[in-house]
């Protein structure tokens, strides 16, 4: 087995498993709305709930989808390598792929669900590849201790004051309550006129203008450390760096907890707002290596297979948890916005995510993209067998289609 070949498999493993934390963050979002999910004093939780909430927010809510972000730099690095032996045009071939990311973004969040995040992978694809594609590793590094700080100070302020930065108290439990109605008995045209003409935050003009602008540098530590991983080769063999990882992992899942727990625990603290920033994405870093560790030594298994199966077709599998979510809590489907209950939302993602496992593994045996992904080849190459138009191609698993 070459180390090549091995790279892909850990990483399209790495992100197939941080679907399933992604989708339970997100059930918040299904569940209670965008911005319901940070007032859910509104929806009356037993205390069983309660504390299922705060796992959630402390160990899965902003730490799972920074993974993402990790090996989105990460295969960008990879993708513009491979591009490079192929003596193709890098900067063509990157825009065309977060132009139709970007489309799949805004499609995704007008038609189907508030919470999308494929419009924020298009605009910062774009950011990286005009400022950092080509920087030094020890360049990117730097600013990946620059950008780090940059969100540590973004999250300064108390829990309480954090939430009501943009907008007031009561406009918010406005909206929510509004929100809980339409949403969970409204139709579809009534839930998608809410989702994009009724917004609690007001941001227009120089504000939305400088979040638009400064949203990609608070982001950013992460897409960048994933690149430094890239230009530095990790995950080319995990078997060798185990204890490594496992070092790795132990250290930082335990501070990054701590990190973030602590605006659970004093929320009227300001220094608790950027500690909790700090902490999602140390906590981001010791999953990945918790991963790796666990990779090296359950690589045959068939889990790992199954979570590997997910990850080559992330971008299919992550529509489709919004097809099922949204059927299941809008009021066009079951109606279960609101009252279902967080322990009740966690076995719903086990399931959903099981069947994903177990259907991915099933599709991945006959097909080697899924549909989403065929689409974004086929733009990206412009090409309709969606592989780059070239004399000799490279093996089919260092061409891979990264998502991100």
């Amino acid at each position: 087995m070459s180390n090549d070949f091995r790279r892909v498999k850990v990483i399209d493993s790495m992100r197939g498993f941080s679907l399933f934390g992604i989708l339970l963050a997100n059930m918040l979002i299904f569940q209670y709305g965008i911005y319901g999910k940070d007032m859910i004093h509104l929806f009356s939780l037993s205390p069983s709930d309660s504390a299922a909430y705060v796992f959630l927010k402390v160990a899965v809510e902003e730490s799972f989808m920074p993974i993402f972000t990790f090996l989105f730099g990460y295969s960008m690095v990879k993708m513009k390598e491979s591009l490079e032996r192929r003596k193709l045009g890098v900067k063509r071939h990157f825009f065309r792929r977060f132009l139709l990311l970007l489309g799949f973004g805004l499609l995704h969040g007008v038609f189907l669900w508030e919470g999308d995040i494929l419009t924020f992978y298009g605009m910062m694809g774009v950011f990286l590849l005009l400022f950092f594609l080509k920087r030094k590793a020890k360049t990117l590094l730097v600013w990946v201790s620059i950008l780090l700080v940059l969100t540590g100070a973004a999250g300064y302020g108390s829990l309480n004051d954090n939430m009501y930065l943009l907008s007031d108290k009561q406009t918010l439990t406005t909206y929510v309550k509004d929100t809980i109605h339409v949403y969970g008995s409204g139709t579809y045209e009534q839930i998608k006129d809410h989702r994009n003409n009724v917004d609690p935050m007001n941001i227009t003009g120089y504000k939305f203008a400088f979040a638009f602008l400064f949203t990609p540098f608070i982001m950013g530590a992460l897409f960048l450390f994933g690149m430094y991983a890239g230009k530095k080769k990790w995950f080319y063999d995990v078997s060798a760096n185990q204890k490594q990882y496992g070092r790795w992992a132990a250290a930082l899942i335990p501070l990054g907890l701590l990190l973030k727990g602590t605006m659970y625990v004093w929320p009227d603290a300001n220094w608790a707002g950027s500690t909790h920033m700090l902490g999602g994405s140390l906590l981001s870093l010791g999953y990945i290596a918790g991963f790796a560790w666990l990779y090296a030594k359950y690589e045959k298994s068939f889990l790992i297979k199954a979570f590997e199966s997910v990850g080559r077709i992330s971008l299919s599998n992550y529509l489709m948890q919004t097809v099922i979510c949204t059927t299941i809590f809008y009021g066009y489907g079951l109606g279960y916005f609101g009252k279902l209950g967080m322990i009740a939302g966690i076995f719903v993602c086990i399931g959903i995510y099981g069947i994903q496992l177990i259907g991915s593994y099933m599709y991945v045996q006959k097909f080697q993209t899924g549909p989403v992904e065929k689409l974004l080849r086929i733009w990206t190459n412009f090409s309709w067998s969606g592989k780059p138009k070239e004399k000799k191609a490279l093996p089919a698993e260092v061409n891979h289609p990264f998502v991100g």
